[in-house]
């Protein structure tokens, strides 16, 4: 199928840039240059045995068929003896074919490894910015099909191009030394073809750019509707659903018909003006047989070497289109790789400390269960300490994650080390974009937050996510056990540590009531749990970390009230002693909260604790007794 695929794919738009792109795949073939370079040893010997092959038709006729004719007792010994020659010519390209595919596929196999892992290693460095402006189709299209394009070039498209030109160029030479006005026929043939390539394939050029972005469409609006089924079904969405897609669909059938219109007539074109040229050659041959300037064994030979030219070459440019649209797959591939990295220029470190006699802090270089930030101060080149207790503060803080729209508008805040602070609004009020700046998936372009009085653009984010926990409202579990899926909070954590998080987060007794306890695999993001036991694993994540800061953002959304109850006094171990950012919808979440910030179109309109909320009859006492709904 991937064959057939290529042959009908057309003529496609060049990179945009060419020979930066080779050049960079060259830099992961180049490993392999002395394999390669065995590779075109067997191409040619391949080509080679294939036009000597040719070559034995003419002795063949002219000295053993033509002269045994109407011979009672023929000498077959000579003809016998060719013939095995011939056999021996054809066995060493069957051979030299077998050993250089098999090892194009390793070359193949070990290349598409390498880029494979530089543009996953690549990917886990870019910011969230670009998943948020990227769609997942068209993502995951540069590991499906761009990858499955550049392993069609590499295998097969560069191979066969350069049998193709050996095989031209040997034809070529030796229909001249056969018959050069019969290589004048087939040249003035094969000028009309290729005439016909170039205008009737390169019509269907843009449209092959075209479909290929119509196929990432497809291919993510497919994986969302895999993903939320759920939510399909239960609001009765499947026929919009459909509709939906019958609208990509359409538009991907019309990219790759337009595309394929002018590509699927053309091989029928070309392999009919094929068999035209060979009727012509041949009549033209059989002529000067008849007036004596040819022998049988020459035309013969002659009729064979013009299907072998005209082949490779109207095949050449199916096989540079090929290779056109795998280059510009990997400049695709190239240009994710050179996205920028997340910026940190961040020189804070967060390191294990203890405390002398004196109460002055140092560096450990062993776990004492205290962390400080070790601020080097270039300056004067001192380095001081202070301690990591999870004191955060916003100073009129302005952000959009466009210039055009901000959508926080001076923020100013605190949190005091073991404080728990709220924050409720409307959605898009800004409460989820509070909780990116902390993580600082976002920088702060207007204000400050700072985080144990130190500016937090001045602290790794590796480190500065270190000492925060976080529990998202969309809970993802990954492929592996409830204890992987534990200890991602904590990659070092012991089975006691797993344990004692899962009992704070009350998740202990259903972990244990599953098949295999805490080594049960999870798949499809845990869909063999309930969401609320997915949030329980969450939870107990953010509890294995042991972070002096800890944010839930809707982390309670997905459990049942009766369940809420049983895992709030767990919920309150977990946030003793740490400062706690919560962003609820559900008021009764917050009523214990030292500080409540209502939030309005990015500004917060109210703040205090329950009770002086309540007593100013603002926002949120409309919002709590029910005046006012939040969505």
């Amino acid at each position: 199928m991937q064959g057939r695929r290529m042959k009908n794919r057309g003529p496609v738009q060049k990179p945009k840039n060419l020979k930066g792109t080779v050049r960079r795949l060259y830099v992961y073939l180049k490993p392999y240059r002395f394999r390669l370079l065995l590779v075109v040893i067997g191409v040619m010997l391949t080509s080679l045995a294939s036009v000597t092959g040719t070559a034995f038709l003419r002795p063949i006729f002219n000295n053993h068929i033509v002269p045994l004719i109407g011979q009672k007792s023929p000498d077959l010994s000579g003809f016998i003896r060719l013939l095995i020659l011939l056999a021996c010519v054809y066995a060493v390209g069957i051979l030299s074919n077998f050993l250089y595919s098999r090892q194009m596929v390793r070359i193949t196999a070990n290349v598409l490894d390498r880029i494979r892992t530089d543009l996953f290693r690549h990917m886990e460095t870019l910011p969230i910015r670009y998943f948020d402006t990227h769609t997942n189709g068209d993502l995951m299209s540069r590991y499906t099909n761009d990858i499955d394009s550049l392993r069609e070039m590499i295998s097969r498209g560069i191979p066969q191009l350069i049998s193709s030109l050996i095989t031209v160029t040997g034809v070529f030479f030796v229909m001249v030394f056969m018959s050069p006005l019969l290589t004048i026929m087939i040249l003035s043939m094969l000028g009309l073809m290729i005439l016909i390539v170039r205008v009737i394939g390169g019509k269907s050029g843009k449209f092959f750019m075209e479909r290929q972005k119509q196929i990432g469409s497809v291919n993510g609006f497919i994986e969302e509707m895999i993903t939320g089924q759920k939510v399909v079904k239960v609001f009765c969405h499947e026929e919009q659903s459909i509709a939906d897609f019958e609208a990509l669909n359409t538009k991907l059938c019309q990219a790759d018909t337009s595309a394929n219109i002018f590509a699927n007539i053309l091989m029928p074109i070309i392999g009919n003006l094929s068999h035209m040229n060979y009727a012509l050659t041949a009549a033209a041959g059989g002529a000067l047989v008849i007036a004596g300037l040819l022998d049988i064994g020459t035309i013969a030979s002659f009729l064979q070497y013009s299907r072998t030219f005209t082949q490779p070459i109207t095949q050449s440019s199916q096989q540079i289109n090929s290779i056109l649209l795998a280059l510009a797959g990997a400049e695709r591939i190239f240009e994710m790789m050179d996205e920028d990295s997340e910026v940190d220029e961040g020189y804070v470190s967060l390191v294990n400390a203890s405390t002398d006699a004196d109460g002055a802090i140092r560096e450990s270089d062993t776990y004492t269960g205290r962390w400080a930030w070790r601020h080097p101060h270039s300056a004067t080149g001192d380095v001081t300490y202070t301690p990591l207790e999870g004191d955060v503060r916003f100073y009129d803080v302005t952000f959009g994650y466009n210039e055009n729209k901000a959508v926080l508008h001076d923020i100013s805040l605190y949190a005091k080390p073991g404080q728990k602070i709220a924050f409720v609004g409307a959605t898009g009020a800004g409460k989820t974009t509070i909780s990116n700046l902390i993580n600082r998936f976002y920088d702060v372009p207007d204000g400050k937050i700072r985080y144990d009085g130190i500016n937090i653009n001045k602290i790794r984010k590796a480190d500065l996510r270190r000492s925060l926990a976080m529990v998202l409202q969309d809970t993802q579990l990954f492929t592996g056990t409830v204890r992987d899926n534990i200890r991602y909070g904590k990659l070092d954590a012991t089975d006691e540590e797993i344990v004692r998080a899962a009992k704070l987060a009350n998740a202990h007794g259903f972990i244990m009531r599953l098949p295999d306890g805490y080594d049960t695999m999870l798949t499809t993001n845990g869909a063999n749990l309930s969401q609320g036991q997915r949030q329980l694993l969450a939870i107990a994540r953010a509890a294995v970390a042991n972070a002096p800061v800890l944010i839930l953002d809707e982390a309670t959304s997905s459990i049942d009230t009766h369940t809420e109850k049983q895992i709030e006094r767990g919920m309150d171990k977990l946030m003793h002693g740490r400062t706690t950012f919560v962003i609820a919808h559900r008021l009764s979440t917050v009523r214990n909260a030292d500080a409540i910030m209502v939030l309005e179109q990015g500004r917060i309109i109210e703040r205090g604790d329950h009770s002086d909320l309540i007593a100013q009859h603002g926002k949120y006492y409309e919002l709590y007794t029910g005046a006012l709904e939040l969505s």
